[in-house]
């Protein structure tokens, strides 16, 4: 048996979690019991894998084990893009290959669909809505970065639209930036609501267990997971649980726990939101990876998302808030000098799981034990299909899609220690530096 070191442990502050309707949590688990499912992880991969397990096996009882409250972690704390498009942030373009582009972006709208579809079906408030995108930049090499985007979203026959400097305001407010480019595909959602919309719309043969961190692991036969207060055995495992799967064995030194951070305003006023003018709700991402990320909330609410950490324990670390804070200030007040008594109410980090070669994991990790993981930053759209799948894939399906995710070669080897964290930090702190007035 292996003790499993490090859980999930998230900060108590993250605005999405405590805006979006409260709810229940389901009790942890106590005692024993066994399964022929067990899936761990209730992020959006997991919730995916747990219900489509559930309707391809609907005389099994689906486990599903989160050791946190459902949308309390990384799945609850993104920026809330439903992505459609391609997103390689390791090409100078964003869409690299062509081909492998392709199969991202049926991918990705596959994941969009199923949210989608899930939403209406199950009425789930979770501000979800078609409007788009914009890519906004404002150093020279922010506006290459939005050509080069332009030229591979000609070649995959993608609409988009190019808005300059003069026309930017109408649409976010802001005069801060020299062009974007708007896609019209993406989702913009609020991120704590629809994966507890989504826990709360599951089908009846899936048992979910919440605040029910793993603490010991035994694989053999069955896998034998075992808690404070009990343990569950699984005839087959399922690890939907991100880099925290290196946790348990899986994957060592292939992932990267990387940390972003966000900040997010209390309402604006009327008064304010007449002086900010442009749409009243939006998303922008940068052009360059370590720029800034901002939202506008239907709820009229202004989120700043920059500033990295490298967690090797995929664990929130406090000190960081404080600093991260500041910083969010200070670009939102490049942003928004007409807002300048507009506070932030909440400030939070949220983990990402990255890969060196931006490459996932899907399939099987050993007897009895499969996995879907390391989204590189695309957890909402591309977990959502993968962990859907997964579960086809088991259920002994078998198309394109699940053919090309097999065929990955996944996440290759990081350097050793101390390297690995010498070297990433720096990374992070260039690539902060290099962003320039896109932080």
């Amino acid at each position: 048996m292996a003790k499993v070191k490090n859980t999930p442990a998230d900060d108590a502050t993250c605005g999405w979690f405590h805006l979006s309707q409260p709810r229940i949590a389901r009790p942890a688990h106590s005692g024993i019991r066994s399964a022929r499912w067990v899936v761990l992880g209730a992020g959006f991969t997991g919730l995916a894998a747990a219900r489509q397990l559930a309707l391809n096996f609907p005389d099994d009882e689906i486990v599903l084990i989160e050791a946190q409250e459902v949308g309390y972690g990384a799945s609850g704390r993104n920026a809330g893009f439903a992505i459609d498009l391609p997103h390689d942030i390791g090409a100078d373009d964003y869409i690299g290959d062509i081909k492998t582009a392709k199969i991202s972006m049926e991918l990705n709208l596959a994941g969009q669909s199923i949210l989608k579809s899930l939403v209406e079906k199950h009425g789930i408030q979770c501000q979800f809505s078609m409007c788009g995108k914009y890519q906004a930049a404002i150093e020279d090499r922010g506006i290459a970065v939005l050509d080069a985007y332009r030229r591979g979203l000609d070649k995959l026959d993608q609409p988009y639209e190019m808005i300059e400097e003069k026309d930017l305001p109408q649409h976010i407010g802001t005069h801060f930036y020299r062009k974007a480019l708007f896609t019209p595909g993406t989702a913009l959602i609020q991120p704590a609501a629809l994966v507890k919309g989504l826990a709360d719309s599951l089908p009846a043969n899936v048992t979910l267990y919440e605040n029910t961190p793993i603490t010991e692991v035994e694989y053999g036969d069955k896998t034998i997971l075992t808690h404070k207060n009990g343990r569950i055995v699984a005839d087959k495992l399922l690890l939907t649980n991100n880099a925290f799967a290196m946790s348990f064995g899986f994957l060592k030194g292939r992932m990267l726990p990387i940390f972003t951070y966000a900040s997010l305003t209390r309402q604006l006023t009327e008064e304010e939101q007449a002086r900010l003018g442009g749409r009243p709700y939006w998303g922008v991402i940068p052009a360059d990876p370590f720029g800034t990320t901002l939202r506008r909330t239907p709820d009229n609410r202004l989120l700043v998302r920059n500033s990295f950490s490298f967690n090797a324990d995929g664990r929130a670390h406090p000190k960081y808030l404080q600093r991260f804070k500041q910083r969010h200030k200070e670009s939102f007040e490049r942003r928004f000098p007409m807002l300048p008594d507009v506070d932030f109410e909440y400030t939070w980090g949220g983990s990402l799981a990255l890969s060196r070669n931006h490459m996932a994991q899907f399939g099987q990790l050993s007897d009895n034990v499969y996995g879907a993981l390391c989204c590189n930053g695309l957890g909402v759209t591309r977990g959502t299909v993968t962990g859907t799948l997964l579960a086809d894939w088991l259920a002994g399906k078998s198309n394109h899609l699940i053919n090309f995710l097999l065929s990955s070669p996944g996440p290759n080897r990081n350097p050793p220690e101390p390297i690995l964290s010498a070297g990433v930090n720096m990374n992070l702190l260039w690539g902060q530096c290099r962003a320039g007035k896109e932080s």
